[in-house]
């Protein structure tokens, strides 16, 4: 008989007291409509690692959007449905919870999105991705905090053990072996032996994953912690070569991520991915976009960062006039000219970025259109072509003010003609 474990303490001690009441609101909403809520995955394993985790997702045996619906005579707030799925999300104030219609499902085809059919709680734990995320917690009034471990997953968590639920597990879906390797680094635990030779036997099965799914579990690597720990182990397990045969995950791109993060605590993932293409051709990143069907804002910071990789050897002239270097770098993505500045091996051109992204970008003349149509100059092409010499002058220190600027201004040809300006 498996020992019964209650997390009441725990859910009391470790989440607010918002979150909390919610819970044994739903529970008791639940139980008067006749259905059991449960508070299931990486919320019940965190509060039994003592990790804080705010993300509080419910499966209800019964009807979730029902369920939600009630919820928000209590919890006034924006409700989400969506019927295909029955599930739902309820915001207020910060809080946010998703509400899941308990199912199980049945894979048609390798690496496509399962079938789903409405079921029982069992059955919704066992299409889990590992022990360690298939627990529940009770949340009914006569069971409230009663754990459900109906695979070893506390277990496992005391081991420090990332493993799978049954034998097909990588083969149903691939996107997993990504899982396993994040919560592997995120939690410093191992991967179970057969889990391992699992995941080593089916990592062909990667494509037949569509590019959007890559993307997204690149994303979330991205937004771990330690990326490069997860990528450094994508690469000697081979997994990483299924995103592109060029890429690496090794010491270099871990220096690369740890000086970003000295430029910020957080880096977007867009400098994250920035490094991590940075290697590849422009020919290889294209394809890269193309497979992960990347949205067009984060593909021009990839074409970007090889641009500028491509002038490298320009920004690398050690007396380089201010105004060059502004020309050379003006009109790039602000990420793919800082990922190049942590790329580039060459002190000058480092330099010179530098000095781009804390001072020249900012860089405008005093005067403007509306200055010079007053002096007299004629609306024209003539007024783009004085102010891009305002600007160069400014630049590089020739004008330091209006002042400057209006006695540099007067020396320039149409002030100097027949019949200059008045």
């Amino acid at each position: 008989m498996p020992e019964k474990v209650n997390l009441a303490d725990k859910i009391k001690k470790q989440l607010p007291a918002e979150l909390v009441h919610f819970m044994q609101v739903g529970g008791e909403v639940a139980h008067n409509q006749g259905q059991s809520l449960y508070l299931v995955g990486g919320v019940v394993r965190d509060l039994l690692l003592g990790r804080t985790n705010l993300d509080l997702d419910l499966v209800v045996e019964g009807d979730a959007i029902k369920l939600a619906q009630q919820l928000t005579l209590s919890y006034p707030g924006k409700l989400t449905t969506h019927p295909r799925f029955n599930t739902a999300s309820l915001k207020w104030d910060r809080w946010r919870v998703d509400l899941a219609t308990a199912r199980s499902e049945t894979y048609l085809k390798l690496g496509a999105l399962p079938t789903v059919c409405p079921s029982s709680i069992d059955s919704d734990l066992s299409r889990r991705d590992f022990t360690i995320n298939a627990m529940a917690v009770g949340l009914n009034p006569d069971g409230y905090g009663e754990l459900i471990d109906l695979y070893g997953g506390r277990c496992d968590l005391e081991h420090k053990l990332i493993r799978v639920l049954h034998q097909k597990s990588f083969s149903d879906d691939a996107t997993r072996i990504w899982r396993g390797l994040r919560y592997q680094r995120r939690l410093g635990f191992q991967l179970e032996e057969t889990t391992l030779s699992l995941l080593k036997r089916d990592i062909g099965m990667l494509a037949t994953i569509s590019g959007d799914r890559i993307r997204h579990e690149l994303e979330l690597v991205l937004k771990e912690e330690f990326p490069e720990k997860i990528l450094l182990r994508a690469d000697e397990l081979n997994v990483l070569k299924w995103l592109h045969p060029s890429l690496k995950g090794n010491r270099w791109l871990a220096e690369k991520f740890q000086q970003a993060r000295k430029l910020s605590a957080t880096p977007p993932l867009e400098l994250y991915l920035a490094l991590l293409t940075y290697p590849l051709t422009a020919k290889e990143n294209e394809q890269l976009i193309s497979f992960l069907r990347l949205p067009k804002s984060l593909a021009q910071i990839l074409r970007d960062s090889a641009s500028i990789k491509a002038k490298l050897g320009l920004l690398s002239v050690p007396k380089l006039a201010p105004s060059r270097v502004y020309r050379l770098l003006y009109g790039y993505s602000p990420t793919a000219v800082i990922a190049n500045m942590l790329a580039s091996d060459s002190a000058v051109a480092c330099r010179h970025i530098q000095l781009f992204l804390d001072k020249l970008r900012y860089i405008k003349p005093a005067l403007s259109g509306q200055d010079l149509i007053k002096m007299g100059i004629p609306p024209s092409p003539t007024i783009k072509e004085l102010l891009d010499k305002l600007h160069q002058a400014k630049l590089d220190g020739k004008v330091r003010s209006r002042k400057d600027e209006e006695e540099l201004l007067r020396s320039f040809a149409p002030f100097n003609s027949p019949n200059p300006p008045a």
